[in-house]
């Protein structure tokens, strides 16, 4: 592997075709490190050119690459033979925190900060003999990308599943002379018959057992089982379409079924509009997540899958600088003050089920405001004391109503204000979420910590301590979770609310969960202000027309005071999202 080895990458390209090199020059402009690792085993190189590509229409496909790998070079990108034969996720990501160990078939490794996997498919072919050596020239499936090269030629479709009869009736657009051979599939639907009859489409009975050439090794026609020989120019078939996602099931992504009118297709990997996937970090384009596009819409979703990376990255480097800002000492004195903070609750109890977690930082508050500095340490020392008193505080359970709420949620970045003991960052980091969990005691935030460096999710919790009367985390983030932010002491509630609004990004949620009343036995909190969900909403003074009310919800629940005695308490919930 030569100069490859032990080099990190913000992104490794997985597969050279149009989808990955697209990506990745797109990378690559955006001034980021980018290396293709391609196995050389394009989908379409049996065809003589690609179609339907505006402006390279016709061009022999090994040449568009050529070409695609001259432009990706161009910008600064990398792009290298080879087949990636696993992936797994590290601790040490580099410069975005949170990364990938991508091993090569030659034993060689590199790491990236991102991944995007653009590896394809692999057409599995029905068992006719001849049939594959002719895959691509004259034994086609998309009429899109053949039919205009064998228009008004004999056509025979091969039918193999519940397709076949809408196969010949699409292909007989490009010609006159179609016929449907039924092979394996089921006999067509009176209805199906008729369709077929009327674009004079024949039928013929019986298994095909081969395919026939003439002298110049091209597609003469096929043999049937019973020796009938049945002359044609093109074959179409329908292959099953496997997603080449083999390698990437140390991550935990697998390709899954596809189907179509309840009958299975293929295989893929599931992605959401911009190609990234059920795992932080990996993103997937083209026929690995697509089992139809053409190279025109593979290129195109390697185009969009670049640009979320990209963004991705853009605000894991804000985040890094702000945190940098923000902190006067190494990150050697940081991991040493974080140590020292989870060395006394080494030995604290953590339920296995509440998460898995990433490296966690805990960082200083960075004062925006000067204010009592008694009233803040005292405040400080409130918390930390009484986190102290037992090994566990809280449950380690998230709050039902995050559950709840934040169900169909589609996972990104979010804030905890408050985090405790980290139920609830725990939680939704195992969701996928990258989470930043923010607290003002500093015991509590090395217990999260701990927790959720016993779990073992790298890279998806980093925690800041924050008086938010002084100092409130950077950044904006597609979930705010504030649960119960009350305090015996002075905090200007309000404020602190209006700013985590503040935080909210474009299309982002603000989840503001708090008590309304109290059970009898609490009545040493009665001085605490309570507010409706209402009342804070009023509160927030959100503009007109930029946020949208989700839930605005009251509801009771049994409580249990710390002697036994029981009561009922009443909690809102405030759920609005930014448009």
């Amino acid at each position: 592997m030569g100069e490859r080895g032990n080099r990190h990458y913000d992104v490794v390209v997985v597969g050279g075709g149009a989808a990955g090199l697209s990506g990745a020059m797109v990378l690559a402009r955006a001034r980021r490190s980018v290396l293709v690792v391609d196995a050389g085993e394009p989908r379409n190189a049996p065809a003589a050119g690609v179609h339907g590509y505006l402006g390279l229409d016709g061009t022999a496909p090994a040449e568009l690459l050529a070409t695609g790998r001259e432009e990706v070079a161009a910008y600064g990108g990398t792009v290298v033979d080879g087949r990636v034969v696993a992936a797994e996720a590290v601790k040490d990501g580099g410069a975005a925190g949170g990364g990938f160990r991508v091993v090569l078939d030659d034993g060689s490794s590199v790491t990236a900060a991102r991944l995007l996997v653009t590896t394809g498919l692999a057409d599995e072919l029905p068992e006719v003999a001849g049939l594959a050596e002719h895959w691509g020239r004259d034994v086609l499936h998309c009429p899109y990308c053949h039919g205009w090269e064998v228009r008004d030629e004999k056509i025979a479709v091969l039918a193999t599943g519940p397709f076949a009869v809408h196969q010949a009736l699409l292909w007989r657009q490009w010609s006159k002379d179609v016929t449907l051979l039924l092979h394996t599939a089921d006999e067509p639907t009176d209805e199906e018959y008729e369709q077929l009859a009327a674009r004079d489409i024949a039928v013929v009975d019986g298994v095909v057992d081969a395919v026939t050439t003439d002298s110049g090794d091209r597609l003469a026609g096929v043999r049937l089982a019973d020796g009938r020989i049945l002359p044609c120019r093109a074959l179409v078939i329908a292959p099953r379409f496997t997603a080449r996602a083999g390698f990437l099931a140390g991550l935990g992504l697998t390709g899954t079924e596809v189907e179509r009118s309840g009958h299975v297709v293929g295989s893929a990997v599931a992605a959401d509009p911009t190609g990234a996937t059920e795992v932080p970090g990996v993103w997937v384009a083209g026929n690995i997540t697509n089992l139809f596009a053409q190279v025109g819409a593979a290129a195109a979703a390697g185009v969009t899958a670049a640009a979320a990376i990209n963004a991705d990255l853009v605000n894991a480097d804000i985040h890094r600088a702000v945190t940098e800002r923000r902190t006067p000492f190494s990150a050697q004195r940081e991991r040493e003050a974080a140590e020292r903070t989870m060395t006394p609750h080494r030995h604290g109890i953590l339920d296995t089920h509440t998460t898995h977690t990433a490296h966690s930082v805990v960082q200083e508050d960075t004062p925006v405001q000067k204010t009592d500095d008694d009233s803040s340490a005292a405040h400080a020392r409130h918390w930390d004391d009484r986190y102290r008193e037992q090994n566990r505080i809280w449950s380690g359970k998230p709050n039902p109503t995050l559950v709840a709420e934040t169900a169909g949620l589609t996972p990104g970045t979010a804030l905890d204000l408050g985090c405790g003991e980290g139920g609830d960052a725990i939680w939704l980091a195992r969701q996928g979420w990258r989470v930043t969990g923010t607290d003002i005691s500093t015991v509590a935030l090395g217990r999260t910590a701990e927790h959720a460096a016993e779990a073992g999710v790298t890279g998806l919790v980093t925690l800041e301590r924050h008086n938010f009367a002084e100092s409130f985390p950077a950044g904006a983030f597609d979930l705010v979770s504030a649960h119960f932010l009350h305090s015996e002491y002075d905090m200007p509630r309000e404020e602190i609310l209006r700013r985590a609004a503040g935080a909210v990004a474009p299309g982002g949620v603000l989840l503001i969960v708090g008590h309304y009343t109290l059970p009898d036995w609490a009545d040493h909190l009665h001085h605490i202000s309570f507010p409706s969900g209402q009342e804070v909403l009023d509160s927030l003074e959100l503009p007109d027309g930029e946020w949208e009310v989700l839930a605005d919800t009251e509801h009771e629940r049994e409580a249990t005071s710390p002697d036994g005695r029981t009561g009922t308490r009443s909690d809102c919930v405030l759920k609005v999202r930014r448009r």
